[in-house]
């Protein structure tokens, strides 16, 4: 403290420095061991969760499962962070055994997830390709804001999704980006992703010169500001009057991109005419005009279906990294888990927190409090 005339204590100036400390951590439990007269041992109990002389603890297995699952990381470099950074060493069957481990905990989330994947007012569903062993197979999602479902198939179409149990039960509104076999279930409404539609008529406005696709581009644009400076809905005479535009943007294109007639000498080729690819994104913009407009009566029903692809993207990452899957075991071990830990973050658990108490043997809180039935919520 400094001495001398007209000092006073003015306060203190903070400074913090975050670190992290990284270390391996060994806990040994010994059992006291009564031998009799005769050489009877009689040795004390150990805690019910040390079942051998050595063995990996529970925070070692989640974050070992967290870099391969929630990180992504193949096991070679699992194994190397453990060795480098924890003088840990694990060989890539004892990473392959704690991801089997966290699948078979984890099947009574499953077994209590899909019915209620099917239960809520709006799902996204989305499909993309991965690679097993050197075959293409398909990664099938379905979601929404507060759950996620990961299936993997042989299959693209509907016996697939008729396989995973959640479409054939699902009555609420199916957001996806027209693939042909969803709306083979009838027993719910559609909604188009308007983000493609954006794609595809700005490629008709500048590779084709259509000058309807530029209209209807700007138009879902307003359609879309509009919707939400309304809170989410149109009051009915304003949708029916930008249905009203809508369609009059239709008949300009159906004068300049019409449909192409049939020859008027020669033989009939059986079957439809072969149409341009913006003469197919018109007619689907007609046809399907409720599906792409839903957005606009229906609150919870977003402009596009972003949520799907966000759900599926990480799967196309995984793929750039590793490649592909080398068994069916371990794809399904990774849909699990990835299923699991998605679910989970859109209901505010952390990864890491997620992991853990898969070892502890515990839910978390929105399994056990019900939360997590609902309608998904808005997008």
């Amino acid at each position: 403290m400094p001495t001398g005339r007209g000092w006073r204590l003015g306060g203190f100036e903070t400074r913090q420095v975050f670190d992290v400390v990284l270390r391996r951590e060994v806990t040994e439990y010994r059992a006291e061991v009564w031998v009799e007269e005769t050489g009877q041992r009689h040795v004390a109990a150990f805690p019910a969760h040390v079942k051998s002389r050595v063995q990996y603890g529970p925070t070692c297995k989640a974050h070992a499962v967290y870099l391969s699952q929630g990180q992504l990381l193949p096991y070679e470099r699992v194994r190397e962070t453990f060795a480098d950074q924890l003088g840990l060493p694990l060989s890539a069957g004892t990473l392959a055994n704690f991801n089997r481990e966290a699948f078979e905990r984890l099947a009574a989330f499953e077994q209590a997830i899909k019915p209620v994947v099917a239960d809520p007012a709006l799902l996204h569903v989305d499909e993309t390709g991965i690679n097993i062993d050197g075959a293409r197979v398909w990664l099938h999602t379905a979601g929404n804001t507060r759950l996620t479902h990961y299936a993997v198939h042989g299959k693209r179409g509907q016996q697939a999704m008729d396989d995973t149990g959640i479409l054939p039960c699902f009555t609420g509104v199916l957001c996806h980006d027209h693939w042909k076999p969803y709306y083979r279930y009838t027993g719910c409404q559609h909604a188009l992703c308007n983000a493609h539609h954006l794609r595809e008529l700005e490629r008709a406005a500048e590779q084709d010169g259509q000058v309807w696709a530029q209209t209807m581009q700007t138009m879902l644009r307003d359609i879309q500001a509009a919707t939400e400076a309304a809170g989410g809905a149109l009051a009915p005479d304003a949708a029916q009057r930008w249905r009203a535009r809508y369609r009059q943007v239709l008949a300009d294109g159906e004068v300049e991109c019409p449909a192409p007639a049939a020859p008027a000498s020669g033989p009939r080729r059986k079957g439809r005419l072969k149409r341009s690819k913006a003469r197919n994104l018109l007619e689907r913009l007609r046809d399907y005009e409720a599906d792409a407009l839903r957005f606009m009566d229906q609150a919870i029903v977003a402009f596009t279906h972003n949520r799907g692809e966000r759900d599926i993207r990480m799967t196309k990452v995984q793929q750039k990294i590793s490649g592909c899957f080398r068994s069916w075991d371990g794809a399904r071990i990774s849909c699990r888990i990835r299923g699991y830990l998605s679910t989970c973050r859109k209901n505010g658990v952390t990864a890491s927190e997620a992991l853990a108490l898969i070892y502890q043997g515990q839910h978390p809180a929105f399994m056990r409090d019900g939360t997590l039935l609902g309608d998904g919520g808005a997008e």
